[in-house]
């Protein structure tokens, strides 16, 4: 197998260790993957508030559109507006979505793409049950968007990116389906140290948003390599490690705000 083919096969062992954790999350009696009635991140709000979302938006959602699994709330950083179309990177049970979807209004519209099926039902039935009209899930991967050129105004993403083998085209692919002047408002894992192989190597570590992270140069690098302009990675001087996030932080893996634009003039 030459070396390429070995990357690729890589990736996709990679990505199906990562449906299939997802799947049983999605498919889980209880939240976060544990059994009903477990203790889990997801029996108080108290990991949510850690994360930055309000009591009002965790009182609009669907129930069991939060399953404890971002690193922060990317709507927050996004700065939303009326009639905005918004794509959800990796949009798990529709969180994320469904306070872009009160943001941007009856005039907007929220896509979100995930490549878990179990993960889509249940983003679907939230949808359904809570009547949001403006939200629709598509079954993709993330390096590979099911979405036309140039038709998102912001996208969006929670704690999915670090999941994805290969980085570059998943920035690639969020600079190609967005408009010019479009934004990026990612909440995702960072590495405060270089990752050893053989941590890479573990499909747990990497399943659970820990040894896909890269470090901060690597990630303003693939950004800008993408084409975007005003790159920020972010991880606040004083933030605090929510307590889903224990686990990484002994890796030396942290959560960040990362933001960037598409430029109105893009590159020749």
């Amino acid at each position: 197998m030459t070396r390429r083919g070995a990357h690729d096969a890589r990736g996709e062992a990679l990505k199906a260790q990562v449906r299939d954790r997802y799947g049983r999350i999605a498919s889980a009696a209880g939240c976060c993957g544990s059994p009903a009635g477990a203790g889990s991140c997801c029996d108080s709000s108290t990991a949510a508030h850690q994360l930055g979302y309000t009591d009002q938006e965790l009182a609009s959602l669907p129930s069991g559109a939060d399953l404890g699994l971002g690193c922060g709330n990317p709507t927050a950083l996004a700065s939303l507006r009326p009639g905005e179309i918004v794509l959800d990177l990796g949009s798990g049970a529709g969180i994320d979505c469904f306070l872009a979807a009160r943001k941007v209004g009856r005039r907007g519209r929220v896509i979100g793409v995930d490549m878990t099926a179990s993960m889509l039902e249940k983003a679907r039935a939230n949808a359904r049950a809570s009547a949001y009209h403006n939200v629709e899930f598509r079954l993709g991967e993330i390096e590979h968007l099911p979405v036309a050129d140039r038709s998102v105004d912001v996208v969006i993403s929670n704690c999915v990116i670090n999941l994805a083998p290969d980085k570059g085209s998943v920035y690639r692919e969020a600079f190609r389906v967005l408009r010019p002047g479009g934004r990026l408002a990612i909440s995702d894992v960072v590495a405060t140290r270089p990752i050893t192989r053989k941590e890479r190597a573990d499909p747990s570590l990497w399943s659970s948003c820990s040894s896909g992270a890269l470090e901060v140069r690597a990630v303003r690098a693939l950004l800008r390599s993408a084409g975007f302009a005003q790159v920020e990675v972010d991880l606040g001087p004083t933030r605090e490690v929510p307590e889903t996030l224990r686990d990484q932080a002994s890796l030396g893996v942290l959560p960040a705000n990362i933001r960037a634009t598409k430029p109105r003039e893009e590159r020749p």
